[in-house]
């Protein structure tokens, strides 16, 4: 993982003394509320319906054991035991005092962390895939470019202030599990016809009240070129994204108004201005930054388990587990270990104090000390050897942290909603909480297959319902909760938005709404065929019909 440099750190220091004197003369009535509105949002820290609601950064998912106990401390002393891994990987805290917060940001600057740019109208953290480096099919880890565009990022001087919001993924191969192509800016590694590893990049992609997959603005850009093509396309925008209407700033605006033509020709006369600057990568700094990223020295001997077949034909709770929180690891004897923060009676996506230092022991003694969050609101373990497979099954067990349902429909995306959220329109929680009761029995849930859920209590989509198999986007109607479905989207290398299938459904008919799809689905599908698919196949018109057909 990448280590702070001195220069690192003294941002990361001052930028905490800096924002404490300006908590100070708030507080002293000496900075009026529309100033500091904008100051703390540099800072990570919203004004939320119940408390202040603090947005601390991950960079591309990476975390230590070290700063996941420094979360856990956080959750204990200044909030209420606990944090959320939102959608852009990163960890909420919803209860802090806002006198605290720069207590807060001195305690996570002791261990590399900071609350930098996670909101305002600026460059946001990067995020990736969270098996970066460490499954089959990757052309190249996308890690240390995640690591190049975060030291590009940060404060930098012409892009603290844009239209809006402004977000980057990046993958490493041909598989897509950061829903780049939902994102302001996608990066693909990519192998041109010479063989050369470079980079596809897309640009006008987003969700919210106008959902858009991204689309190709260049097929191939050299990695030297990397930081001069992204600083190119942030130029176009900055000059030319609407300031006058806030939800027609996004850049995705800009590329439909435009046409990616006209925004192309745009972006490559820039590029053309600045590729041969000082933006431009020598070998020498790429392969600094790729050197924090090398793989473990694996201990192959070690991570043999002979008796790893006879535990999981013996033992079916530990089979199940294996066979749906595992992953395939590159290294032989090793593998990837899914986290689900989506237990029963749980907002998804929540972690106890508790829990976060009993995984950051379990990493500490199963994954070399690192850990991972995901956009899909887990956490992972990326490099557990087989030998010790069963013992942290049984840790992960003893705290809340081995339900056996990664890609199941209980392995739902849910944004906190009305109950914590001051955009919010409608609850989400209760309603999550239904749904996980409603239909608790795994079998049925491993016979549904392959199944992503996303519901969202505004427009805003932070819950990626609009790239959900299912999606549900709470809605208010005269002070009623109602919910409107979506079906048929998809945030993988085949991005699509879906599609709303009718009127939206009150809060006490919408699972069984749900119901309704799961049964029409069944009755359906081929064998074998995910949820996704036979959507695909057969249309909406089977579901919608279902689902709104009078009651007998």
């Amino acid at each position: 993982m990448y280590q702070f440099s001195e220069v690192d750190q003294q941002i990361v220091n001052d930028r905490v003394a800096q924002y404490r004197d300006q908590t100070r003369r708030y507080l002293a009535g000496e900075i009026p509320e529309d100033e500091f509105r904008v100051l703390r949002l540099m800072n990570g820290l919203y004004i939320q319906r119940e408390a202040p609601m603090l947005r601390v950064a991950i960079s591309y998912g990476q975390l230590t054991s070290e700063q996941l106990r420094k979360l856990a401390h956080i959750a204990r002393k200044y909030d209420k035991g606990y944090g959320h891994i939102s959608t852009r990987a990163n960890m909420q805290f919803n209860w802090p005092e806002l006198e605290q917060v720069p207590d807060i940001l001195e305690e996570l600057a002791e261990v590399q962390m900071h609350a930098i740019q996670t909101s305002g109208s600026c460059l946001r953290v990067t995020t990736t895939d969270h098996l970066a480096g460490v499954v089959e099919g990757e052309i190249e880890d996308p890690r240390p470019w995640c690591e190049i565009i975060r030291q590009w990022t940060t404060f930098h001087p012409e892009f603290t202030y844009l239209p809006r919001k402004f977000k980057i993924a990046v993958t490493g191969g041909p598989e897509d599990r950061a829903a780049s192509q939902v994102h302001d800016i996608g990066v693909h590694v990519a192998r041109n016809d010479a063989g050369e590893v470079g980079f596809e990049i897309l640009a006008g992609g987003g969700l919210g009240r106008t959902p858009v997959i991204g689309k190709v603005v260049r097929s191939f850009v050299p990695q030297q070129d990397l930081i001069s093509y992204l600083e190119a396309i942030l130029r176009v925008y900055n000059l030319m994204g609407r300031r006058d209407n806030k939800y027609k700033a996004r850049i995705k605006i800009l590329v439909n108004a435009l046409g990616i033509e006209k925004f192309t020709e745009l972006v490559e006369a820039e590029w053309e201005k600045i590729r041969d600057t000082e933006l431009k990568l020598t070998e020498q700094e790429i392969q600094r930054v790729k050197a924090f990223f090398k793989p473990h020295a694996y201990d192959l001997a070690e991570a043999s388990e002979p008796t790893l077949a006879q535990k999981l034909e013996q033992d079916q709770d530990f089979r199940a587990w294996y066979e749906h929180n595992t992953v395939e690891h590159k290294q032989a004897g090793y593998r990837v270990v899914m986290v689900s923060l989506k237990a029963p009676l749980q907002p998804m996506g929540d972690i106890t104090h508790q829990q976060m230092d009993a995984l950051a022991d379990l990493a500490d003694r199963f994954s070399y000390g690192e850990l991972r969050t995901t956009h899909t609101q887990n956490m992972v373990l990326a490099n557990v050897p087989q030998s010790g497979l069963y013992e942290l099954w049984q840790g992960l067990a003893d705290n809340g942290l081995a339900r056996p349902n990664i890609g199941t429909l209980s392995d739902m995306i849910v944004c906190p909603g009305y109950d914590l959220c001051s955009l919010a329109n409608a609850r989400t929680i209760n309603i999550a909480e239904e749904i996980q009761q409603r239909f608790d029995d795994l079998d049925y849930q491993y016979d549904l297959g392959e199944l992503k859920l996303g519901m969202s209590g505004c427009i805003n989509a932070c819950a990626h319902h609009h790239v959900s198999h299912i999606g549900i986007l709470g809605v208010d109607r005269k002070g009623e909760n109602y919910y409107q479905i979506t079906l048929g989207g998809s945030s993988r290398e085949d991005a699509s938005i879906g599609k709303i299938i009718g009127k939206s459904i009150a809060a006490d008919k919408i699972v069984d709404a749900i119901g309704v799809l799961l049964k029409t689905f069944v009755e359906n599908r081929l064998e074998g065929e995910r949820f996704l698919d036979c959507v695909r196949r057969i249309g909406l018109d089977p579901f919608k019909e279902k689902v709104y057909a009078p009651a007998n």
